[in-house]
């Protein structure tokens, strides 16, 4: 891999795995006031769908008091735990629910996940009574795997990025993307803010993203065969 191509290639792993962990920090728990500030003080991205989603949430920001982190909190609350919901679901970040008969926890997906964790040997920080489909945690298993593609890179060792390249590509088809537009409908239909409106759109846009990039990466196993 020439250096250009491979600075590319380092660089795209940089931010995915960010913007994984990014967004497995919102869906994870209740922002605190740090990440509130933090985010109202970026700069972020302009184009596409992540932008107009980014758009909304800095405008919400824009106008931030000292009840902010509340309405948040209890909109976080209602939107992904059902708080004050005791007949419809909202928008539980667990993908069995959205992808089973029963649209309950701890079905086949959650299986799916788990075997994939094992088999990679990589541990998540789960609580013991957090099913390990949680959205946060499929998402931090992702930014895990890219840096170790990206460790790999670093060193030369494609066959190594190759395999963690395809890992990342069959996680990504079988445990994110068959879920996460039914997710993030769910989130619109139910949040009451446009913070949380613009979380869905940008999740929307990176999940996009996310496929273009992995298909062009696919040219990893190419160079490892070369």
């Amino acid at each position: 891999m020439d250096t250009a191509l491979k600075q590319d290639v380092l660089y795209s792993c940089t931010a995915r795995a960010s913007f994984y962990r990014f967004l497995a920090s919102i869906y994870k728990l209740e922002l605190t006031p740090e990440q509130i500030e933090a985010m109202a003080s970026q700069s972020f991205p302009k184009d596409g769908a992540i932008g107009e989603g980014f758009a909304l949430i800095s405008e919400y920001l824009r106008h931030r008091d000292s009840g902010t982190r509340q309405d948040l909190a209890v909109d976080y609350a209602h939107t992904f735990l059902g708080a004050g919901n005791y007949d419809t679901v909202t928008a539980p970040p667990y993908e069995s629910v959205f992808t089973s008969e029963e649209h309950i926890l701890m079905q086949d997906a959650r299986d799916g996940a788990v075997a994939f964790y094992r088999a990679e040997g990589l541990g998540l920080p789960l609580d013991g009574t957090t099913p390990e489909d949680h959205v946060s945690f499929e998402m931090q298993f992702m930014a895990e795997l890219i840096d170790r593609m990206a460790k790999a890179v670093e060193s030369n060792d494609y066959e190594n990025a190759a395999h963690q390249l395809a890992v990342q590509s069959d996680f990504f088809a079988q445990h994110l993307a068959n879920w996460l537009p039914d997710f993030t409908d769910a989130i619109r239909e139910h949040c009451k803010t446009d913070f949380y409106r613009g979380i869905a759109r940008v999740t929307d846009g990176f999940v996009e993203e996310e496929k273009a990039t992995l298909a062009d990466l696919q040219s990893l196993k190419e160079m490892n065969a070369a």
